[in-house]
C-alpha cells in the first residue's frame, strides 16, 4: 500500500500508524437471520415416536414433500402415505411448494379412504404443515396434527424411505422435458407399480394392495 507520499506502507506499520492517530475503520452492521420459528406458535406434539408398525389402516398416515428438477424448473410432488401397509393413499403435484400442495395430496387420501374420526396425519415441520389453511383441513376432518422434531429426518423415517425408492427406481434415470410428463410417471409409478405390484420387506415381500387383500380375506 502506498502513503500520500507514494512510498509503500506495509499493513502491520498502517497498523500501527492507525493506533497511534486513533483511527478506526467504519464497520458495517452484520446482519442477523432471526428464523420464524422462534416467535410462532409451538408445533404439534410427535404423537408417532417413531411407532411405524401400525396393527390397522387408515390409523396413522405420514406425509412429506420432495421436487424432481424438470427442464421447465421444479415440480414438487406431496404425498399421503399409511403406516398399515406402507400404501401412498394420496398425492399432489405443482410448480409451487405452498399450503395448497399438502391440502391438495390430504383431501385426495380422504377422499379414497374415509377414515373415522381420530387419524393421525404425521408431518415435518415445514411451514406449509404449520399453516393455517392446512391446520383447518385437519380440524376439519378430525384428523390430529403430528410433527417430528425439528431437523430429525429420522422422526419421519418412512416418508423419507419412499422418496428415496421413487427416485432410485424412476427420476433419477431421466431429465423430463416438461412438468406434466413427470407427472404422468411419477402418477404411474405410485399408482401401477409401487402400491399395485412392488413388493414391500416390511409386508412380507407383498406390494401395498396385495397387502390390504390378504388382510381383508384373512
Amino acid at each position: 500500500m502506498l502513503n500520500e507520499e507514494g512510498i509503500v506502507c506495509g499493513k502491520h506499520r498502517l497498523t500501527r500508524l492507525r493506533k497511534l492517530e486513533g483511527i478506526v475503520a467504519r464497520r458495517v452492521a452484520r446482519f442477523r437471520v432471526m428464523n420464524t420459528h422462534q416467535n410462532g406458535e409451538p408445533p404439534a406434539e410427535d404423537l408417532v415416536k417413531r411407532g411405524f408398525k401400525i396393527a390397522n389402516p387408515d390409523r396413522v398416515w405420514v406425509s412429506d414433500i420432495t421436487s424432481i428438477l424438470t427442464r421447465e424448473g421444479w415440480l414438487h410432488l406431496a404425498i399421503v402415505l399409511d403406516l398399515y401397509a406402507r400404501r401412498v393413499v394420496g398425492w399432489a403435484m405443482d410448480a409451487r411448494q405452498q399450503a395448497a400442495l399438502p391440502i391438495a395430496a390430504l383431501e385426495k387420501a380422504l377422499a379414497q379412504r374415509t377414515p373415522v374420526a381420530g387419524l393421525i396425519c404425521h408431518t415435518d415441520q415445514g411451514s406449509v404443515y404449520g399453516s393455517n389453511e392446512y391446520k383447518k383441513v385437519l380440524v376439519d376432518h378430525g384428523v390430529l396434527a403430528s410433527m417430528s422434531r425439528r431437523g430429525n429426518c429420522h422422526d419421519n423415517a418412512v416418508a423419507e424411505s419412499f422418496f428415496s425408492t421413487l427416485k432410485n427406481e424412476l427420476t433419477h434415470h431421466t431429465f423430463y422435458q416438461t412438468r406434466a410428463e413427470a407427472k404422468a410417471a411419477i402418477s404411474d409409478y405410485i399408482e401401477l407399480y409401487y402400491n399395485a405390484v412392488r413388493p414391500h420387506t416390511t409386508l412380507r415381500c407383498c406390494s401395498p394392495m396385495q397387502f390390504e387383500n390378504a388382510a381383508r380375506s384373512a
